[in-house]
């Protein structure tokens, strides 16, 4: 159907529903003169009268009552249609797919989806464990969670952690036969527990550090190599070797004394977590309210 032809018999289901052009064109917001031109023109096109005309009333003819019972129907089942797609607009819906590494799921994603699932029954998330840097694009991937700084410039990047800071821990029982570092030099002496990215063809992770403006990328070496930030710490906790993990992880097994943490001074805080996605994608309104549900408020 041609887009003037879908008007015409919008305008024309519209008086013979008033039975009248002047309700008519006041509902369609147009004169009733150019109301009386677009039926005109359809009976034209269609070769047949639609509607008898007298001063006191409009009626349908035969054929344009014919075309009413129809065709209306039709019409008020798109409309029906078109407001209930105007409801998902107005109540969130449909599924988000996330990637984030291991501790960003577990400690700042679950928590706060599990205040937000709960508000949003149709709303559906898939989280993806990655320790890459997805094309979320490529991917098909909704928005990633990332450490700022490894965010690309051309996202748009939402903060939702406060700062980070790494941290070098050990086992006492690892430390009962060992000297503990005072530099980061001194971890080549030292079984180191790795970590294997899937990005940069697979290499393995070195271990960042800085002090006093001197920045020290070390290259560890160990017996043991995971792809699995969760293992390193597990690894790490039954004397394997040294982990490098974020504070947060740690924390809990150093407070109690399960773990030793090592060169404090030389991890200094850097930027949190992010949640990035792509500035040309129209986010949808479920989206749009995760996104405020994660947004990090400084306290």
């Amino acid at each position: 159907m041609k887009r003037d032809d879908a008007s015409d018999l919008i305008a024309f289901l519209a008086v013979a529903r008033e039975r009248n052009f002047t309700r008519a064109a006041a509902k369609l917001g147009m004169t009733q003169s150019a109301l009386s031109q677009i039926v005109r023109g359809l009976e034209e096109r269609l070769g047949v009268r639609l509607l008898n005309r007298t001063t006191r009333s409009v009626t349908p003819t035969q054929a344009g009552e014919r075309l009413f019972s129809s065709v209306g129907p039709k019409f008020t089942a798109m409309d029906a249609d078109l407001a209930e797609l105007s409801k998902l607009r107005e109540k969130p819906a449909g599924t988000i797919r996330l990637t984030a590494t291991e501790y960003a799921a577990a400690e700042i994603l679950l928590p706060a989806l599990g205040h937000f699932l709960p508000k949003y029954p149709e709303v559906h998330v898939e989280v993806i464990i990655d320790y890459g840097l997805t094309n979320i694009v490529a991917q098909q991937v909704d928005a990633g969670i990332r450490p700022g700084e490894l965010v690309a410039k051309d996202m748009i990047a939402v903060r939702i952690s406060p700062d980070l800071r790494m941290a070098v821990v050990g086992s006492p029982s690892y430390f009962a036969a060992r000297k503990r570092p005072k530099t980061p030099q001194d971890l080549t002496q030292h079984n180191c527990l790795n970590l294997r990215l899937p990005t940069h063809g697979g290499s393995l992770y070195a271990w960042e550090f800085e002090k006093n403006g001197r920045e020290l990328n070390v290259r560890v070496d160990g017996q043991l190599v995971f792809n699995s930030a969760g293992l390193l710490l597990d690894g790490a906790l039954k004397g394997l070797g040294l982990a490098y993990l974020t504070e947060g992880q740690v924390h809990p097994h150093v407070s109690e004394g399960r773990l030793v943490r090592v060169l404090a001074d030389w991890c200094p805080p850097f930027s949190g977590y992010h949640l990035y996605y792509p500035s040309r994608r129209q986010p949808s309104p479920a989206f749009t309210l995760l996104v405020e549900a994660l947004r990090y408020r400084r306290k």
